[in-house]
């Protein structure tokens, strides 16, 4: 497959691998909180979305950096997306006064 398509790809699979990593672990906060065992769920939550991150990152990329890259930028923009979505509500007003 050529670059002009291959790097969009990868940028979408990172997009998808970060909603999947941050999203998981938005969840696992929310369930491990209130568990009688946290620390099985964070454990468990751990191992799994590291593994999955990792066995994405090596599949997308086949050995190539710019796959990578490409791959590791969606992932970070994935991270963004979940922190602002995952925001509680009153928040938005209290960061929009200090960013000026």
């Amino acid at each position: 497959m050529n670059d002009v398509l291959t790097l969009p790809l990868a940028s979408v699979a990172g997009l998808l691998l970060g909603a999947f990593f941050f999203g998981g672990l938005w969840w696992t906060v929310q369930k491990g909180a209130s568990s009688k065992q946290p620390a099985l769920w964070f454990f468990a939550s751990v191992v799994v979305r590291m593994g999955a991150a990792l066995g994405g990152f090596y599949f997308v990329s086949a050995g190539h950096s710019e796959r990578l890259l490409s791959c590791l930028f969606g992932f970070f923009v994935a991270s963004l997306l979940v922190t602002r979505f995952t925001r509680p509500k009153g928040e938005e007003a209290r960061h929009a006064s200090h960013a000026g």
